[in-house]
């Protein structure tokens, strides 16, 4: 599956993902809803104030990559993420991408901190298999070591 996905996109698709998995309740989820979850202040980076109207284009263009869908079976319509189902990714790949949707890059050690609520890694092993599985698929890529950092930080593709 090659896509390229603007950073619109690319926070519309990260915060459906994270939404389904730490609040199952609420999902799919109203524009309303989704436009909160886009422009949180806490758990993003880049901190953005998305309009309806910027929110609405990005889930036209995932819905014609075919990584969201439109439910209208409510009073309202709703929108639910399909990119799992399509790339078969499992839980702990989502949640790994989804953070790096919504945080930017990270260290292992953040992502795992990070993941927490979404998905619980044993281990850094465990947070470092699913990275690797993710990097061997296309999803993302591993930056070199920065200088007077420890470790090196993982990019979302």
């Amino acid at each position: 599956m090659d896509f390229i996905l603007t950073p619109e996109e690319v926070r519309v698709l990260g915060s459906l993902l994270e939404k389904e998995m730490s609040t199952p309740e609420y999902y799919p989820l109203t524009l309303n809803a989704l436009m909160a979850a886009c422009n949180q202040k806490t758990s993003r980076s880049p901190v953005v104030s998305y309009d309806e109207k910027t929110v609405l284009g990005a889930l036209a263009r995932l819905e014609k990559k075919r990584l969201v869908w439109q439910s209208s079976l409510g009073r309202v319509p709703k929108y639910e993420q399909s990119f799992v189902k399509n790339t078969k990714l499992i839980n702990s790949e989502a949640a790994v991408l989804s953070m790096l949707m919504l945080r930017g890059p990270q260290t292992i050690g953040e992502i795992k901190a990070h993941t927490e609520r979404l998905y619980d890694f044993a281990d850094l092993e465990k947070v470092n298999e699913t990275l690797l599985a993710l990097i061997e698929a296309g999803f993302i890529v591993k930056s070199p070591r920065m200088p007077g950092h420890k470790e090196s930080h993982l990019l979302r593709v």
